[in-house]
């Protein structure tokens, strides 16, 4: 692996590509941590330091990577364009307009993109002034408010739309360099500005697991490796279709046809095609009604009492909440891999190419065979990935911490499914690029 390290830096391109992702990721963590005006610093460190800590404040933090912690210009990561990708991939299928746009190839995609970007910008500003609202109002026993100069009157008003504003532009600037990391670097983008933060949260979960015992740290260790390897062997897994290609006539050579083709192949199908991108659709879905409820958690009318119920149902520390979460990774993973079997239009494109699956007519026949599989292996990787949604809430009924302890893992069952999935789509990149020049890879 050393060898192939120094392989790919010994080529200018890629050396040039793995030093962009490191600049931008540097430029990220940087920028996370460059505070907003106005916040009472002590009272925000108490709250994160607290044993007792929100647990909603935890999540946003973890996903953050430490950013809302220090309530940066990154506090809200990249989650409002992630949840504006969400829209309109929903949206797609229901407006004509839109759908017909995913059929024009990459100036449709870039249409969808610009789409994208413009609803990512009043996603922006209502998370800003949601997580704002929340760190206004008194979180814990004996603590102030960490926004305590927070309205939109008076000489509130300035500082008020300074922080948002601030929050919204360091969310646009953290989708501008995941896009720049796309198109610049190694791998995907979005996937690396999340990867990022997940791993600088790791330290001071480590520093809380220990502060627990360390018994408790070295059994958490245990259950994080287990996951990884669980995880890995899940991602990796895969039913190989076989695909015949007929033979073709394609010169002739004296009195004599020469026949081509007849080659045998495989369609890889995954069991899980969908990676971890329903994990993180799940999560931002379910952020956005806690977040919207806190606007009016503080009214004394009947608004007030809705928003309350909201903000509680949809806590980390209530079962309705694990439960939504696992049955949204599920719709999410049938979801996304659908579109994604769409897309690559596979039943079509072995058809023009000759090929076919044994047993099986091409056409019709061919496409129900393969959505047949693709459902049944779909089924085990939405189970997989709803499990390892739920695995938090699971170890905390287990070993303690409550219903909902977001403090049991090292990192997160979503998180490590994040990390490895973004360490092994990085990894099989720079494989590819190696191989294309003949040296050799990791994976040997």
């Amino acid at each position: 692996m050393l060898d192939a390290v120094r392989n790919a830096f010994r080529l200018p391109d890629l050396r040039r590509k793995l030093l962009t992702t490191l600049g931008i990721l540097i430029a990220y963590r940087l920028a996370a941590h460059i505070p907003l005006p106005g916040v009472n610093r002590e009272v925000l460190d108490q709250i994160f330091r607290s044993a007792d800590q929100n647990i909603l404040l935890s999540l946003l933090n973890f996903f953050s990577g430490g950013a809302l912690a220090q309530f940066s210009v990154m506090a809200m990561g990249v989650y409002p364009y992630i949840t504006a990708s969400i829209i309109m991939q929903l949206l797609q299928p229901i407006v004509p307009q839109l759908e017909a746009l995913t059929r024009e190839g990459d100036q449709g995609r870039q249409v969808l993109n610009r789409y994208t970007h413009y609803l990512t910008i009043p996603l922006a500003i209502l998370q800003a002034i949601g997580q704002s609202t929340l760190l206004s109002r008194p979180l814990g026993t004996g603590t102030g408010a960490v926004l305590s100069n927070w309205g939109f009157s008076g000489d509130a008003l300035l500082p008020t739309l300074t922080i948002i504003i601030s929050m919204t532009a360091g969310t646009m600037l953290a989708m501008w360099m995941g896009e720049m990391l796309t198109e610049q670097g190694i791998g995907n983008g979005v996937s690396l500005i999340i990867f990022a933060g997940i791993v600088a949260s790791v330290p001071n979960q480590i520093r809380l697991l220990y502060q627990q015992g360390f018994i408790q740290l070295l059994v958490f260790s245990v259950i994080t490796v287990l996951t990884v390897a669980l995880i890995v062997w899940v991602q990796e897994g895969q039913r190989r279709i076989p695909v015949q290609y007929g033979k073709r006539v394609r010169t002739m050579r004296g009195n004599r046809l020469v026949m081509m083709g007849g080659q045998s192949t495989y369609v890889p199908m995954r069991v899980n095609t969908a990676g971890m991108i329903p994990l993180i659709f799940a999560q931002s879905l379910l952020i956005l009604p806690n977040t919207m409820a806190s606007y009016f958690i503080l009214r004394e009318d009947w608004i007030g009492r809705v928003a309350n119920f909201f903000y509680t149902t949809f806590s980390p520390q209530a079962f309705l909440y694990w439960l939504a979460y696992f049955l949204l990774t599920v719709a999410f993973t049938y979801f996304y891999t659908d579109v994604m079997f769409r897309q690559q239009n596979l039943p079509d494109t072995l058809q023009k190419q000759g090929g076919f699956i044994p047993g099986i007519r091409p056409g019709p026949r061919t496409e129900a065979f393969l959505n047949n599989v693709l459902s049944k292996i779909t089924l085990v990787g939405a189970l997989f990935l709803g499990l390892v949604a739920v695995l938090p809430y699971l170890a905390g009924l287990i070993f303690g911490g409550g219903v909902g302890s977001f403090n049991t893992l090292i990192i997160s069952s979503t998180g490590l499914l994040i990390v490895v999935g973004v360490v092994l789509d990085t990894m099989k990149q720079i494989e590819a690029q190696l191989m294309m020049r003949n040296y050799e890879g990791f994976i040997r």
